[in-house]
Formats: structure tokens, C-alpha cells, sequence
């Protein structure tokens, strides 16, 4: 997707501040934090929402948690929320999968 903001982000043609990479998935902090800590973790293959999933990608959902869980034990959260917005009417305002992790004393759901 040559238009999608996120592709542009994994490619490096937009700057992001970049917590962890791997082959993957990308974490970056999300410009308009709704929480003390606020990440996207976003694959680095194109997938416009859960409703686009396939079997083939439940590794890389699993990459997805399975990394939130390791930043959230690096940053020694206590607790914290994983949130996959859905579509429009689900909150979704961008076009790529993305899970957000969430965590601190005021949290505003994305």
C-alpha cells in the first residue's frame, strides 16, 4: 500500500521515535499519547484490520502480543491494556493493523 501511513513508518520514509524492531514488527510511540505510556506495535506486512487476518497470519498476531508482553516486562509495567481497534466504527483511523499498549495512571482508550 504505497498511500498507508504505517507502511511509510516500517519503510523509513516517515520519522517515528522507535522502541523495537525486529523482522516482523515495528514499536514506536504513538504521537498523540492517550496514556503515561502509549506504543503501536505494528507488522511490517500490510494488513488493513483483524477483519483482513487470514490463517496464515495467526504467527504474526501471536509476534504482536508476544512483543508487547516483552516491552511490558522491559519497562517494568505493573499492568497495562492491549487494544486492537476495528474499523471505523471500532475506533480504527488508520488502515494497518496496529496494537496499542497502554499503561499508566490516566488512560483514555484510543
Amino acid at each position: 500500500m504505497e498511500e498507508c501511513l504505517f507502511c511509510k513508518i516500517v519503510k523509513g520514509e516517515i520519522p517515528s521515535e522507535k522502541i523495537f524492531e525486529n523482522k516482523k514488527v515495528l514499536v514506536i510511540k504513538d504521537i498523540h499519547p492517550k496514556a503515561e505510556v502509549h506504543l503501536l506495535i505494528l507488522p511490517k506486512k500490510h494488513i488493513s484490520s483483524i477483519k483482513d487476518l487470514t490463517k496464515k497470519d495467526k504467527g504474526l498476531v501471536g509476534e504482536m502480543i508476544f512483543v508487547a508482553k516483552g516491552i511490558a516486562k522491559e519497562k517494568n509495567l505493573k499492568g497495562y491494556k492491549l487494544i486492537f481497534n476495528v474499523g471505523r466504527e471500532g475506533g480504527q483511523l488508520i488502515d494497518h493493523l496496529h496494537l496499542h499498549l497502554l499503561s499508566g495512571k490516566k488512560i483514555e482508550l484510543p
